[in-house]
């Protein structure tokens, strides 16, 4: 019997396990690959999106049963057809994170849409589920991409797990089948993974960044806002983001404020992502990077992920 929670079966979902929304890396294909595989496949709008770009990335999906969209609050906030641009396509579930307005839920519902949020804290994830979210994603500071920095994933899944009573997906730092054992054993509805996807073929990731990657140990990772402030991104500074350190991170972490009025870092950042140089470029990836070792098709990620979490937990029942 495949890999299941009882929210996956609700869901009509084989396995428990939805890729993460990564912007820039989650587009129309790797979603498709993912829920055609049997998990829930998902659509990330970072903060560059736009409802033209949304619309790309959903011709990419071509003929998925089920998908999902992620979005960031602070950019719906400022460009509201991006919005209305997600609702119109009918996903199975929208996320919205990276924000205390949790008026859209409303909307959400009243297009027969599941709304799910990240959350950080037990107080958080009351809050969401007050506010009538559906499904909370518990993300810990192992993730990588932007995120608040309060609990390690475990830590914070007993927390929320005890304060709430809707379905709770793990995140941050799961990229293997101990890992996945571990959060589905702990009680998780589900997966919400990331950084084990950001290497598929599947994914938008540019192939400096994927080299990247899989050379990277999972003590290569960091903090930091040099990223955003070195791009004019308008990201709260409560939400870094986990990337590799790279010769730009050594050059600006903690110097924040002098990399905000340098506009000759400001062009060679820029120059470096248009070339995909990773030198210079950001590649975000969470504390599970070492766990990537070669570029294998999402499908193949999944059946291993969930048929090795599957016998670990036969044997520890």
């Amino acid at each position: 019997m495949p890999l299941s929670t009882p929210w996956s079966q609700r869901t009509g979902l084989r396995l428990p396990i939805v890729n993460a929304p990564m912007g820039g890396v989650a587009g129309g294909r790797l979603a498709a690959a993912v829920s055609a595989a049997g998990g829930l496949g998902m659509i990330g709008m970072g903060s560059t999106a736009t409802a033209a770009s949304l619309a790309t990335e959903l011709a990419a999906l071509e003929a998925a049963p089920r998908f999902g969209i992620g979005l960031v609050d602070w950019v719906i906030r400022e460009q509201p057809d991006l919005l209305d641009a997600a609702l119109a396509a009918r996903p199975t579930l929208l996320s919205v994170s990276f924000g205390a307005d949790l008026s859209w839920v409303q909307r959400a519902h009243a297009a027969g849409i599941v709304a799910a949020t990240q959350v950080y804290d037990a107080d958080s994830a009351r809050r969401a589920q007050d506010a009538g979210v559906d499904v909370l994603v518990a993300r810990g500071a192992e993730g990588g991409g932007h995120g608040e920095i309060r609990l390690a994933t475990l830590p914070l899944l007993d927390a929320v797990l005890d304060t709430v009573e809707v379905p709770v997906l793990a995140a941050g730092g799961i990229s293997g089948p101990r890992s996945l054992a571990a959060v589905l054993a702990a009680g998780a509805a589900g997966a919400w993974l990331g950084t084990v996807f950001s290497a598929c073929p599947e994914a938008l990731t540019g192939e400096g960044a994927r080299r990247t990657l899989l050379a990277a140990a999972g003590t290569d990772t960091i903090t930091t806002r040099v990223f955003d402030v070195g791009q004019r991104l308008d990201w709260p500074a409560r939400f870094p983001s986990r990337v590799l350190r790279n010769e730009f991170t050594g050059r600006w972490t903690g110097r924040e404020d002098d990399l905000a009025g340098d506009r000759e870092a400001g062009a060679e950042l820029a120059a470096a992502i248009a070339a995909d140089d990773q030198r210079v470029a950001p590649v975000d990836a969470g504390q599970g990077v070492g766990m990537l070792t070669e570029s294998r098709p999402a499908a193949a990620v999944l059946d291993e992920l969930c048929s090795g979490a599957q016998r670990l937990l036969a044997r520890w029942s």
